[in-house]
C-alpha cells in the first residue's frame, strides 16, 4: 500500500472558522426543502461522529512510528475538531427554527459513544479494537472525501440560489476533507493495512451511514413546521433522484463508483480528489479567509 510522497503532502492545520446563521432561511436551497434537508443531515451526524474521530485518532497517535504521519494525524485531529464545532452551530440553529433534532441526535450519540466506544478493554484486545475503529474511519473518510469533491464541484447549488453561508460551510468542510483525504488510510496502513479488514470496514460503515442518512432526512422532513400536513413531509426515493439530477445531491452513479474504487487492492486516496481545487477554494472561502486574518 502506498503512502503519500513528500510531493503529495500538504501541511494540515485547523482553520478557526465562524458562521453566522441568523439570516439562514429554513429551506436554504430556495424551493427545495428535500434537497436542503438532505444536506442538513450532515449537521446531525457530523458533530458526534467527528468528535469520535478525534478520540480514536488521539488514542492511536502514540502508536505512530513515523513523524511525518504523526504530524498529519495531529493536523487531521485539529481539522475534525473544528468540523464538529462548526456543524454543531448549524445543528443548534436548526433546533431554534423548530426542527427539533434531539431524538435523532441521541441515536447518533449512542452509536458513537456506546457501540463504537472504548468497551473497557485493555492490552491486545484494546489495541485490536482501536485498529478496527481506525479502519472504519478510513472507510468513512473515503466517502467523505468523495462528498467533499462533489460539493466543491456542485454548480447546481449555485444555479439554484443556495444560501451562501451554508454553501461556504459545506465547501470549506469539503475542501478540508479533500485536503486530508489520505491521512486515515495511511494511518490504517501504518497500523495494520490488511485488505480484507479494509473492505469489511466499508461494507459495514457504508450501509450504516446510508441508513442513518435516510433516517435523518425523514426526521427533518417530518418535523419541518413548514412541511407539516403536506406531501413533502414524506420522503420518497424519487425526491432524491430528482435532486441528484438537478445537481443538488450526489448521484447514485457517483456513490457506486466510489464504493467500487475502494475495493481495488492498490487503492490509495491520493488518486481520488483534486487537491488543487480544494486549496483554491480555501484561499477564497469567506470563512477560511476571515479565520486566516484573525
Amino acid at each position: 500500500m502506498r503512502q503519500q510522497s513528500d510531493d503529495d503532502r500538504i501541511a494540515l492545520h485547523a482553520r478557526d472558522v465562524h458562521f453566522d446563521w441568523s439570516s439562514l432561511p429554513p429551506h436554504w436551497i430556495p424551493g427545495e426543502p428535500f434537497a436542503s434537508h438532505l444536506l442538513d443531515v450532515l449537521h446531525l451526524l457530523l458533530p458526534e461522529g467527528e468528535r469520535w474521530f478525534v478520540r480514536v485518532f488521539s488514542s492511536a497517535l502514540p502508536l505512530v512510528r513515523d513523524e511525518a504521519l504523526a504530524e498529519d494525524v495531529r493536523g487531521f485531529i485539529g481539522q475534525e475538531a473544528m468540523h464538529a464545532s462548526s456543524h454543531q452551530g448549524a445543528q443548534d440553529h436548526l433546533a431554534q427554527t423548530g426542527l427539533d433534532p434531539s431524538r435523532y441526535v441521541e441515536q447518533v450519540e449512542w452509536m458513537f459513544g456506546q457501540v463504537l466506544g472504548e468497551r473497557g478493554l485493555d492490552g491486545d484486545a484494546a489495541q485490536e479494537w482501536l485498529i478496527e475503529r481506525v479502519a472504519l474511519i478510513a472507510a468513512i473518510e473515503h466517502l467523505t472525501a468523495v462528498l467533499g469533491q462533489w460539493i466543491l464541484d456542485a454548480d447546481g447549488l449555485d444555479a439554484a440560489g443556495a444560501d451562501p453561508t451554508m454553501t461556504d460551510l459545506l465547501r470549506w468542510h469539503g475542501a478540508e476533507e479533500v485536503e486530508h483525504r489520505s491521512v486515515a488510510h495511511d494511518l490504517f496502513t501504518h497500523l495494520d493495512g490488511r485488505y480484507l479488514r479494509r473492505i469489511r470496514s466499508l461494507m459495514i460503515s457504508g450501509p450504516v451511514l446510508l441508513r442513518l442518512w435516510a433516517a435523518g432526512v425523514a426526521h427533518l422532513c417530518r418535523h419541518d413546521p413548514q412541511l407539516r400536513g403536506t406531501r413533502a413531509a414524506k420522503v420518497r426515493l424519487r425526491d432524491y433522484l430528482r435532486a441528484s439530477r438537478r445537481g443538488l445531491a450526489p448521484g447514485p452513479v457517483l456513490l457506486a463508483r466510489a464504493t467500487l474504487s475502494y475495493l481495488h487492492p492498490r487503492y490509495h486516496p491520493v488518486h481520488h480528489g483534486d487537491t488543487d481545487a480544494a486549496v483554491a477554494y480555501l484561499a477564497t472561502s469567506p470563512a477560511a479567509r476571515a479565520a486566516e486574518n484573525r
